[in-house]
């Protein structure tokens, strides 16, 4: 099997194939992943089964579920028993979480853009099948990719690949801000959530995907050890900027949240309160 975007991580464990520099940063990546693994995994898992009756969190929740098969392939890499299955799984999990971060461009945009048809149109069925029909084109583009192509063609159509959904991710972007503009019925605080959102997805994709693309049209990319490590970190990233785009759509999250802690806040300040009007009383009483 050729280089894809999982074999960019699972080369660190060849490192006697790179340069003298190749095992300091084998430790790194090694770290990295466990720190990313230790940190993301757990609270992926949490945020999967927060609810919330919309149909954007169907695509939040997908997402979310191949961050979580991209850490279980990555397990191997701490075991130091990494194998084809492992990347194969991993590649299958970046290619899935792609194509459900477009979905949430697309669907933000469609919420703005075309409000009238949004409304009649969206609904948890059509979300669950287009769902669906993202795992089933991920497994069969992997399955081609490491099955069906040679290793030139297969660095050609990866890259074309990765390029396709930031044409996407720039179309919605700037498509939402134009409408946007003219919405005067959006309040300034939604408006800037909707865009921080688009912003979050649209950063994500270029800071830690697009790398994937300049190494792979690399001459010998396995030579360049740092941008190759750069690159395996913003994979390891990846899923952490999933959580927080979950973080940008759940407003009603941080409204608990800060209810909460207005809450506490106020018992706190009651009880202090209390206590000082009952010495107060005593040592009038005495």
């Amino acid at each position: 099997m050729g280089d894809s975007l999982g074999q960019n991580i699972f080369n660190y464990t060849n490192a006697s194939n790179r340069t003298s520099n190749s095992s300091d940063e084998n430790e790194v990546l090694y770290v990295g992943n466990c720190v990313t693994i230790a940190i993301g995994f757990p609270l992926t898992l949490v945020a999967m089964f927060v609810k919330e009756d919309n149909v954007a969190p169907v695509y939040i929740f997908n997402l979310l579920l191949s961050d979580v098969i991209q850490y279980c392939s990555r397990i191997p890499i701490i075991s130091r028993t990494a194998n084809d299955w492992s990347r194969c799984a991993l590649d299958f999990g970046l290619t899935a979480s792609i194509g459900f971060m477009m979905c949430i461009s697309l669907e933000r945009y469609l919420a703005i853009s075309k409000p009238l048809w949004y409304r009649f149109k969206r609904n948890i069925k059509t979300a669950v099948l287009v769902c669906v029909m993202i795992w089933i084109l991920s497994f069969l583009y992997n399955l081609s990719m490491y099955r069906l192509l040679e290793l030139q063609m297969r660095v050609i159509i990866q890259a074309i690949g990765l390029l396709l959904p930031l044409v996407l991710f720039i179309f919605c972007l700037v498509g939402t801000i134009k409408a946007l503009t003219e919405a005067r019925s959006v309040s300034a605080d939604d408006k800037h959530r909707i865009i921080s959102i688009l912003v979050v997805v649209l950063l994500t994709y270029v800071l830690l995907f697009i790398p994937n693309v300049m190494y792979y049209l690399l001459e010998k990319p396995w030579e360049d050890s740092i941008f190759w490590t750069v690159v395996t970190i913003g994979l390891f990233l990846s899923p952490l900027a999933d959580s927080s785009l979950y973080i940008f759509l759940r407003k009603t999250a941080f409204n608990k949240l800060g209810a909460s802690l207005c809450c506490v806040t106020t018992k706190n300040q009651e009880i202090s309160t209390d206590t000082i009007n009952m010495s107060v009383s005593r040592s009038t009483g005495a």
